[in-house]
């Protein structure tokens, strides 16, 4: 399925950017700042969220600021959140194009991954301001540069979920619910609001696994303090973003061909 997504990504590449389109679209209708919202939303989140952690429940992470600590792991966070929801029900939602011409069926949940990808891009510009109003950048690294590269594989581990869950949610509409509630699972176990060295000891190498906590923690050593990710956390988002996709991809593929039926 892999080659076929690449052998075809010209030929459907039209119709990808209409859905696309259609989704900012409707996002944003009748909306009076529009797009501007993606700028917007996560730095008034990460106001709210930050003052709330700080403030009130006292979080503080030794040597860095707290605001930017946050916002970065709010924001590669909610990347994940809002494409993988939006992925899920693709396929579901888009059913009367699927039964009136033939679209190669792995599009719908790309699409939405490259629609929140390109807000997430968006909302990487409030946050380089955030980053240098508050002094976090003394100086720029060429450690940066791997900043791409972890965006890249959380990208493709963000798509193999959303291949899993778009299945899943063909035949198990319960999934919808089911998903919300693992995502707040998933968001208390991923250190976004708060510093991973207040978890036991005997619990911190469980939660190391988490392939989220993998992303964050990488662009967190680059953005807060100027070092390369660990040679561990390299290897592992490589390989948690590849093997997601081909999983994803294998599920997806296998089943395709059964979602007509319901």
């Amino acid at each position: 399925m892999i080659k076929n997504i690449i052998s075809n990504f010209k030929r459907y590449q039209f119709l990808m950017q209409q859905l696309i389109s259609r989704d900012f679209k409707v996002k944003y209708k009748r909306s009076v700042l529009g797009i501007l919202w993606s700028l917007l939303y996560p730095v008034l989140m990460m106001l709210v969220m930050a003052v709330v952690f700080s403030r009130m429940f006292k979080f503080s992470v030794p040597g860095v600021n707290y605001f930017v600590y946050f916002e970065v792991g709010f924001i590669m966070f909610n990347y994940f959140s809002e494409a993988t929801n939006n992925g899920m029900v693709s396929v579901v939602y888009n059913f009367n194009l699927l039964t009136k011409v033939y679209i190669p069926k792995y599009i719908f949940p790309l699409s939405k991954c490259l629609f929140c990808g390109i807000n997430f891009l968006l909302t990487l510009i409030p946050l380089f301001f955030v980053i240098v109003f508050t002094g976090t950048i003394q100086e720029i690294s060429w450690y940066y540069l791997l900043l791409p590269m972890i965006f890249f594989f959380g990208f493709l581990f963000t798509v193999g979920v959303s291949f899993i869950l778009a299945t899943v949610s063909v035949f198990f509409r319960d999934m919808f619910y089911i998903y919300g509630i693992i995502l707040t699972i998933w968001n208390y176990a991923t250190p976004v609001f708060y510093d991973i060295s207040i978890i036991p000891g005997s619990l911190q190498t469980i939660f190391k696994l988490n392939p989220l906590y993998t992303y964050i923690n990488s662009a967190r050593d680059i953005i807060l303090y100027g070092n390369c990710p660990s040679m561990i956390n390299i290897i592992l988002m490589v390989v948690y973003g590849i093997i997601a996709l081909i999983i994803g991809s294998i599920v997806f593929k296998k089943k395709q061909d059964k979602f007509i039926y319901y």
